[in-house]
């Protein structure tokens, strides 16, 4: 399976899109692709894992990464759409009680808006 980003703006919300497998040799375009948003003027970051099949520590450890710069600008930071081996990924690392996690892009946009961003 290949590997894609897409990504949009919408509200001030950056909708990041992922395909395929995120590891050591694909999670540095998730960096480049996430980074970017930090310095624009985003309130929030919704990372859409739902087309993710892998995930190994790299790829958790972009995903750190990008909360530790959204806290930093006070932005919002949020995953939607993990599958189980994502999910299982995050949830070994107790990283599934760090991250704000919802069920799809829809639930994230809500609670975003309930956020009052």
């Amino acid at each position: 399976m290949g590997f894609k980003i897409n990504y949009c703006e919408r509200d001030k919300v950056a909708l990041v899109n992922v395909e395929g497998e995120i590891d050591m040799y694909t999670s540095p375009n998730l960096r480049d692709t996430l980074l970017p948003f930090f310095k624009k003027k985003v309130d929030a970051i919704v990372v859409d894992l739902s087309l993710v099949s892998f995930m190994d520590s790299s790829g958790i450890a972009t995903l750190v990464e990008g909360l530790q710069w959204s806290k930093k600008e006070k932005r919002k930071f949020v995953l939607s759409g993990l599958g189980k081996t994502v999910f299982n990924a995050l949830s070994l690392t107790k990283l599934d009680n760090v991250f704000t996690i919802k069920e799809n892009i829809q639930e994230a946009l809500d609670w975003i808006s309930r956020q009052g961003v």
